[in-house]
């Protein structure tokens, strides 16, 4: 959440109120750090005082979000919910969220019941929605809250969050795709790619350090079978196939990394000798190799296709202006 918070331009904090997890604190740093946020927590064992003061910290600051993360906790562990209505009296925060495993089933709906009885449950965050068949225990928690399902999450990685809306839910449950949540998943990329890079890869000029950055970007979007359901009319494709597809693109950068600047410039180069030390020093095969750089000249050749076709329509549009 603090990732997808500062893409939109806020200034985040994240506070780590999880005293009972080893390497909770570790963790967190870990991830934020990557984004990177500031955190607070380290140090303090009791989670009311690391709330409190972490809030304080970030408030004299001038922070516009203040993210409290506290411990996981069970409807059955007393004290834990003792500890967040105290959690809520100390901080009063403006927003309390209720973090739901889409992996549980129907035990989300006594599970959500339980914290609502506690706190003040204002949303709920549904993790792990990668299949249509775990959405309907975050339906049923949502139902016995009254509280909204604010933000869903197909994965575990810190871009993997995105803001539910119930009509895409519904596209992708009823096999329709989500169009739309793949495109806003892609302009947000498109800022983080280098201009420079995208002319080249988009005139068909591309190196292989473009199609690196190509793979990369493709692993931000998501899980493939993730983005293959936002894609309507694909039919489904077995798991076997998805993790060999998923074992190529892993295995394919490690073979680019592999290579020298100069070879990752120009392929030409890469002979049978050449083709035989990347493949031992990626610890791959040279039939390996060999493929991804039949999946380069592919996507060259694809690339300069669709050049041509955006000039044939440029010029068309020219001609039908002078008539």
């Amino acid at each position: 959440m603090a990732k997808y918070f500062t893409k939109k331009g806020y200034k985040v904090g994240l506070v780590c109120a999880d005293v009972y997890r080893p390497g909770a604190f570790e963790q967190l740093k870990t991830l934020a750090e990557k984004i990177p946020v500031e955190i607070f927590g380290n140090g303090i064992r009791s989670a009311v005082e690391i709330a409190s003061k972490g809030k304080e910290y970030f408030a004299s600051k001038g922070y516009d979000i203040i993210i409290i993360d506290t411990a996981g906790r069970h409807k059955e562990e007393k004290s834990l919910l003792e500890e967040m209505k105290q959690l809520e009296k100390t901080t009063t925060p403006n927003l309390e969220l209720l973090v739901i495993d889409g992996t549980i089933g129907q035990q989300a709906y006594t599970q959500a019941e339980a914290f609502a009885k506690s706190t003040k449950i204002g949303g709920i965050v549904v993790t792990k929605l990668d299949g249509t068949a775990k959405g309907g225990g975050a339906l049923t928690a949502a139902a016995a809250t009254g509280a909204k399902i604010l933000y869903v999450s197909a994965g575990e990685r810190i871009d993997d969050i995105e803001e539910f809306v119930p009509e895409r839910f519904a596209s992708r449950i009823l096999g329709m795709g989500d169009l739309q949540a793949l495109i806003e998943r892609a302009k947000a990329l498109e800022a983080e790619v280098d201009n420079v890079a995208a002319k080249r890869i988009t005139s068909g000029k591309m190196t292989l350090d473009d199609f690196a950055l190509q793979l990369d970007q493709m692993g931000k979007l998501g899980p493939l079978q993730r983005i293959l359901e936002m894609l309507p009319g694909v039919p489904k494709v077995e798991e076997t196939a998805l993790t060999q597809m998923e074992s190529n693109l892993k295995k394919w950068k490690v073979i680019i990394k592999s290579m020298t600047p100069l070879e990752r410039r120009d392929t030409s180069i890469l002979n049978a000798s050449r083709i035989r030390r990347i493949a031992y020093g990626s610890g791959t095969t040279e039939k390996d190799v060999k493929e991804l750089l039949n999946r380069f000249e592919q996507m060259k050749k694809m690339m300069k296709g669709m050049k041509k076709m955006r000039l044939n329509r440029e010029i068309m549009k020219q001609l039908q202006e002078r008539l």
